[in-house]
């Protein structure tokens, strides 16, 4: 090792580097450098850096998938262009079902006489 480096400084780079040639698979990447999974969720708790590391995998992971969709787009693949549409369209109309947002509040109010005894427990 060069000065400064440890053993586990050399593993947490092989393992984003694993990471990243696995697409995020967390299995596949702690097979290759030879250590446990939890050693690497470990390691996500306990330092930041390798943490930030890791998250950027993600987005090589999605952007390896786009790529991917938009070549089956081009190619003219019935089932890719449908799954964009749904899911990028949809300001344009492309949308099989409505979406109801059920974040908002609404208050609804009831007025009238009632009594104990008209509901039923």
């Amino acid at each position: 090792m060069t000065k400064g480096k440890t053993k586990t400084d050399a593993h947490k780079k092989a393992m984003i580097e694993a990471l990243k040639k696995s697409l995020g698979n967390v299995t596949t990447a702690c097979k290759t450098v030879g250590i446990c999974r939890e050693q690497h969720y470990k390691w996500l708790k306990t330092d930041e850096k390798y943490k930030a590391s890791t998250e950027s995998v993600a987005d090589i992971a999605l952007d390896f998938a786009e790529s991917r969709l938009f070549r089956l787009v081009d190619e003219g693949n019935p089932t890719a262009i449908i799954f964009y549409l749904k899911t990028k369209g949809k300001k344009r109309g492309y949308i099989e079902r409505q979406e109801i947002d059920t974040n908002q509040k609404q208050v609804i109010e009831i007025k009238g006489d009632f009594k104990k005894s008209d509901f039923k427990l």
